[in-house]
């Protein structure tokens, strides 16, 4: 069986110069803003489950509200450990046998001040149970949609996504608004984008494979979505639209905490809650 823990650090350490990266552009387009906010990091310490007695692992949660970006949290976390019987029997490759997991991941979530920005999502993951995977994506969530920039994130994924593998695109795609809706409002939580799960590493190769589109991924995210944000930033808006903004900030915070998977493995394995509902808007309104 591969020792995955070297391969887990690798990881880590992307994400954590990911996140570095991103923080600092979006701090840089609040300075072109006029304004000095900043990201605040907070450490968190995993709590063990019932039954794994001791902390394993944690993270740290950053968290900037400025003049741009409302709310945007850039969270980043390594844990392990072992999963409760009945989740154990949802996750890939893991059982009320054979519960042990690992995972370390970053996740990124915007709220825009001004609603003609498009709110955002960027995930990816690497975990393993008695498999070893790669998960994650990104999505836009537009309140006043415009199709070049929808267009454009599209085309910045796909060139990407193709670029790792013949037809990866129109896959990712599909499954992202296949995960993407909300069956109860009978609509799509945005405009889509890619998503992508269980990109199973069966040897090193494999794992290299996979982790260098986890990577294009969110070097992809990282080019094209402050491009989406300065187009718009400095744009008017009415009473109007900031109403049909919060609107759909109550469709995204029904998905996150109805149908996301990643906040229900947050809460069963024992993450930190503020870093995990750091996804949820800080206003929204339902009629």
């Amino acid at each position: 069986m591969t020792d995955w823990a070297p391969y887990t650090a690798r990881a880590a350490h992307w994400f954590q110069s990911l996140r570095d990266a991103i923080c600092a552009e979006f701090e840089a387009i609040e300075r072109e803003a006029g304004s000095d906010a900043a990201f605040e990091y907070t450490p968190w310490k995993r709590s063990a489950v019932e039954g794994e007695g001791e902390e394993t692992g944690g993270g740290t949660r950053g968290l900037m509200k400025g003049q741009v970006f409302e709310k945007v949290g850039v969270n980043i976390s390594t844990v392990h450990g072992a999963f409760g019987k009945e989740f154990a029997a949802t996750i890939n490759g893991a059982s009320a046998q054979q519960p042990q997991f690992s995972a370390t991941g970053i996740s990124l979530v915007a709220h825009m001040a001004n609603p003609h920005v498009p709110a955002v999502h960027m995930n990816t993951r690497f975990l393993t149970t008695t498999k070893a995977w790669f998960g994650g994506g990104a999505d836009l969530n537009p309140p006043l949609p415009y199709a070049e920039d929808t267009e454009a994130f599209h085309a910045a994924f796909k060139a990407t996504c193709d670029a790792h593998g013949e037809g990866n695109y129109e896959r990712y795609k599909a499954w992202a608004d296949e995960y993407f809706y909300i069956p109860h409002r009978k609509v799509y939580r945005g405009v889509g984008g890619i998503f992508y799960d269980h990109l199973e590493c069966a040897d090193e190769a494999a794992w290299e494979a996979n982790f260098a589109l986890t990577k294009a991924v969110g070097e992809t995210f990282l080019a094209i979505f402050p491009q989406l944000v300065r187009r718009r930033m400095g744009m008017a808006f009415t009473p109007a639209d900031k109403a049909q903004q919060l609107e759909w900030r109550g469709r995204y915070a029904e998905f996150n905490l109805v149908y996301d998977r990643g906040t229900l493995f947050g809460l069963k394995t024992g993450g930190n809650v503020d870093a995990i509902l750091m996804s949820l808007p800080p206003e929204a309104t339902w009629s």
